[in-house]
């Protein structure tokens, strides 16, 4: 599992010109599942995700974690985090998870951060959707565990 974590100001999420999520300060969470992900590494993720600590504190040092912040999470699932370009200009998303398998381990991932307490707003599972955000720093990290 992969995850492109974004430290916004706001963000949100359109599918056909409705917005389906949308935060103020939070994360903005790009995920992807590959084929050997489960709940065990999806449970890792999730602690790690929401006891990241990239909000300043009162001396501008980065020590504070979404909870301590009142942050929310905006969660989009992306099998294209799972690219390989290695063989060519056009990449093949062949290490991605399927996606009855991947949205699976999308929804219990997101389950999972609300039941740590964080509002959670997420994307449409498979849909194109248009991303919108304004990157607070910037503050970009990606995060993985493989299984």
């Amino acid at each position: 599992m992969k995850l492109v974590v974004q430290r916004v100001k706001n963000a949100k999420v359109e599918v056909e010109n409705k917005i389906v999520g949308s935060i103020n300060k939070g994360f903005l969470v790009l995920l992807g599942v590959t084929h050997n992900d489960n709940q065990e590494v999806a449970d890792y993720l999730v602690k790690k995700l929401c006891n990241l600590r990239v909000f300043e504190d009162e001396n501008e040092k980065m020590n504070l974690a979404l909870k301590d912040v009142q942050g929310e999470l905006l969660i989009v699932s992306q099998f294209t985090l799972y690219a390989d370009t290695t063989g060519g200009n056009r990449p093949s998303f062949i290490n991605a998870a399927k996606p009855d398998e991947a949205n699976k381990l999308y929804e219990y991932f997101c389950e999972q951060c609300q039941e740590k307490g964080i509002k959670v707003q997420k994307g449409v599972f498979g849909a194109h959707m248009d991303v919108s955000l304004v990157n607070d720093g910037p503050v970009t990290i990606i995060m993985e565990k493989n299984n």
